[in-house]
């Protein structure tokens, strides 16, 4: 697969309203200028943990605790091991996939200067030090879980 196809692949199944218009511009941008990847890379890190949720209970509905106020959702490594539970028995293709794309969300150290969401969410790099193959592999990443997003 081309990262050409993995955009594709991603926009067949990208929400219409709300994520497929900038899918279509993320594409033209970075076939356009391939080095934009350091600014396209935390919008498809959104874009990933919004695919997640949608696979979880608590995509499109507001969570709400026992004294009727919105609660906070899951986010990263948490999302994941929620969206694991409630998929474990019955796609374990998906379950596969999101163990998969846990590097994505590992907390990161002082010391890390990986390309996953949390080296530059915790001050440790900035995303000027991504690289273009880590942006396309995720990118693929995404590609490949697209198919399971549930909007």
């Amino acid at each position: 697969m081309t990262i050409s196809d993995d955009f594709d692949e991603i926009m067949n199944y990208a929400h219409f309203w709300n994520w497929l218009p900038d899918w279509k511009i993320a594409k033209e941008v970075y076939v356009s200028n391939p080095n934009s990847y350091s600014i396209l890379s935390p919008f498809a890190y959104a874009y990933l943990e919004e695919i997640i949720r949608s696979t979880t209970s608590e995509y499109s509905i507001e969570i709400l605790d026992e004294d009727g106020k919105p609660r906070k959702r899951k986010v990263g490594m948490e999302l994941i091991k929620l969206a694991i539970e409630e998929n474990n028995s019955e796609n374990p293709e998906l379950v596969a996939l999101l163990k998969k794309v846990e590097i994505y969300y590992l907390k990161s150290q002082a010391t890390d200067r990986g390309d996953n969401r949390h080296s530059v969410a915790h001050g440790y790099m900035h995303s000027i030090f991504w690289e273009k193959v880590s942006f396309e592999i995720l990118v693929h990443d995404i590609a490949l879980i697209s198919k399971y997003a549930r909007f």
